[in-house]
């Protein structure tokens, strides 16, 4: 199909893009975080768990007790993320939070997700960021490979399954796969056995 419109002409222009001020931090806090980021968080060296979640408190996060954070991981700004207890980041997660996102208890991120709160508008031609918050409940379960877009929230025990991509809300205790994910079914917990 061919596009006719003269609103459809225009052309995309990156010289005109501008980053914006989605950091909101000191310039002292941005610039050592670079090097924190990299040489202990997405390091291959299994620093102690105890020492990332006090860095990450240290740079802003609300960071709850017993943080599993694996090798390998990226995290943009700290100062936009709050994390409950006993949650589990993955080996190769990717948190790219240009803004906030939220983790409830529990939460469990396999390795290589990414939890992505920006994109851009590709409807204009300076292609400006579209931000939207990240909210995961308390239990949700984010599968390995997958892809939380910006503006969603995963309802609690909501699970999103290996390699799928959520790009609306999960419901509580569904299970949701695909690209775009859809739900499969409801998830079923049982007590653990003593």
């Amino acid at each position: 199909m061919y596009m006719t419109d003269a609103a459809q002409l225009f052309e995309t222009d990156l010289s005109k893009f501008h980053v914006g001020s989605y950091r909101s931090a000191s310039k002292w806090k941005v610039l050592l975080w670079y090097p924190i980021n990299y040489f202990i968080f997405d390091s291959i060296i299994p620093w102690p768990y105890i020492f990332k979640s006090a860095l990450l408190r240290l740079f802003g996060a609300q960071v709850g007790k017993g943080l599993i954070i694996k090798i390998k991981v990226r995290i943009k700004n700290p100062w936009h993320l709050h994390i409950g207890a006993n949650c589990w980041i993955g080996e190769s997660v990717w948190i790219d939070n240009l803004v906030r996102i939220e983790m409830g208890n529990n939460v469990c991120i396999s390795q290589g997700a990414l939890l992505l709160t920006g994109n851009h508008d590709y409807t204009r031609t300076d292609f400006p960021y579209r931000l939207g918050k990240i909210k995961l409940e308390d239990g949700v379960w984010i599968g390995a490979k997958s892809v939380v877009c910006p503006g969603v929230s995963c309802r609690s025990h909501s699970v999103l399954t290996v390699n799928s991509v959520a790009t609306k809300n999960l419901e509580a205790r569904g299970i949701y796969t695909g690209n775009p994910a859809i739900f499969c079914k409801w998830r079923h917990i049982t007590p653990a056995k003593a």
